[in-house]
């Protein structure tokens, strides 16, 4: 038997029109208690084509860094892995999604309000995503428009093992910018529902979605996972027996688009990129690192870690 966290009854499930208000009060009161490690970081815009990447700076990754090397050391000590998700961090939850995924805060969050979708019982994140976690998914996009991204795989980002989708509200920064890559979405011109960015010169699909709230969250998740094998298809990344990735892949989605990408290293020297890369948004340690940045390009630096066609 699977370790996993017990099943909640039906009526403690988060209720449809309160997840927005369930996420403020648990940031407030994590913030409050020192739980939740938000990184300060910097910022500035760099336009190239039709993005305008958002790249973040100077932010203060010690807290972070021995939470890692703590977590490690306790890896190495016991032999086993170690779960950050079973048990979670109380403080860290917000609700019980469904009967097989539960919804917490990231504790060291860049964006405020970043939720984590995680399945109850342990799976691995090189599992392919199933109707489940986009059923999960889709009850919080109806209840908060934003970005979801999952790093799928260590080349592709991934930080922990147990299978875990992220959200951040949008817009992703408030009187800034509503979300970097949206003007180069725009201009795709879909074909059956499927098409590629233009900036984009590395292997990528996305596809056409439409999650207007006249669907159930079920049936939005047959939608998203009928689309989501289709490009899984085109890019080779599984066929229809498969439940685990045959390659690393970064996957995002708003109620109008889904897009993978998929992933050769995770990191390019100094720079590591997961999913919020490919929508924009970059973060670097260091100025060092920001040169490296600027001289390269955003664009290019995304080449780097994914497949040229």
């Amino acid at each position: 038997m699977s370790e996993s966290i017990t099943n909640p009854p039906v009526s403690s499930l988060i209720q449809p029109g309160t997840l927005w208000e369930r996420t403020q009060q648990t940031t407030k009161l994590a913030r409050e208690c020192g739980t939740l490690k938000s990184i300060k970081t910097e910022y500035q815009l760099i336009e190239q084509d039709d993005i305008c990447f958002v790249v973040r700076t100077k932010g203060n990754l010690k807290r972070k860094e021995q939470a890692k090397q703590e977590h490690n050391k306790k890896e190495k000590k016991t032999g086993k892995r170690c779960d950050p998700f079973l048990p979670y961090e109380p403080d860290m939850f917000v609700g019980d999604i469904s009967s097989s995924h539960i919804c917490l805060l990231n504790k060291f969050n860049v964006v405020d309000n970043h939720l984590l979708i995680v399945t109850r019982a342990f799976e691995e994140q090189t599992d392919l995503l199933n109707l489940a976690d986009f059923t999960a998914l889709c009850s919080c996009l109806q209840e908060i428009d934003g970005l979801a991204f999952f790093n799928g795989g260590k080349a592709a980002g991934a930080s922990q093992q147990h299978k875990h989708l992220q959200l951040i509200p949008l817009p992703f920064m408030a009187d800034v910018i509503h979300l970097p890559i949206k003007k180069a979405i725009a201009k795709i011109v879909f074909q059956d529902s499927f098409g590629l960015i233009d900036s984009f010169s590395f292997r990528h699909q996305v596809a056409k979605l439409d999650l207007s709230l006249k669907y159930s969250p079920q049936q939005a998740a047959e939608i998203m996972l009928e689309q989501y094998h289709a490009l899984l298809d085109k890019l080779s990344l599984a066929d229809d027996a498969a439940t685990k990735q045959s390659g690393a892949y970064n996957f995002l989605a708003t109620r109008e688009w889904m897009l993978i990408v998929p992933r050769s290293q995770d990191s390019f020297k100094t720079i590591p990129i997961n999913s919020l890369g490919f929508a924009g948004s970059l973060f670097v340690r260091d100025l060092h690192s920001l040169e490296l940045l600027k001289k390269l390009t955003p664009l290019k630096l995304l080449e780097k870690v994914a497949f040229t066609n």
